[in-house]
């Protein structure tokens, strides 16, 4: 397992996706499946970023490990800031236009269709969200 701790911070994202699109290459990961795993991860990269820790800066940890027996990539992100479940969030209904929508949720829709798992678990004062996708 390698795990990557940085700030919770926009700027900081390029790294996170460069530490997991490391990761991903040496799996062999398809160009689609990185894309997708790329779009997962910045979008929950960057609500931690917003939303975890209010106007303070706060640590993210990115872990990445691979599961032989599901042959999947295991992307956990662990923050220590508002306890917070996107996937109690209601998936936005899509039959609607833009105009008629509501603003927001749609990156964490996107996130759960993409992903062929997506689970969430708060623990010892921590959010710990995984997002599991089969390469």
């Amino acid at each position: 397992m390698s795990v990557l701790k940085i700030d919770a911070l926009v700027d900081n994202l390029d790294k996170v996706i460069g530490f997991v699109d490391a990761e991903l290459e040496q799996h062999n990961a398809s160009l689609k499946v990185q894309t997708q795993i790329d779009v997962a991860v910045e979008e929950i990269f960057v609500n931690i970023c917003h939303y975890a820790y209010g106007d303070k800066v706060g640590q993210a940890e990115i872990s990445f490990d691979y599961d032989t027996g599901k042959e999947s990539a295991v992307i956990t992100f662990i923050d220590s800031g508002a306890r917070y479940d996107p996937l109690q969030k209601e998936d936005p209904d899509i039959t609607l236009s833009a105009e008629e929508r509501q603003i927001g949720g749609l990156g964490i829709y996107i996130v759960k269709k993409s992903m062929d798992e997506v689970n969430y678990l708060y623990e010892d004062g921590k959010n710990k969200l995984s997002l599991i996708k089969k390469l």
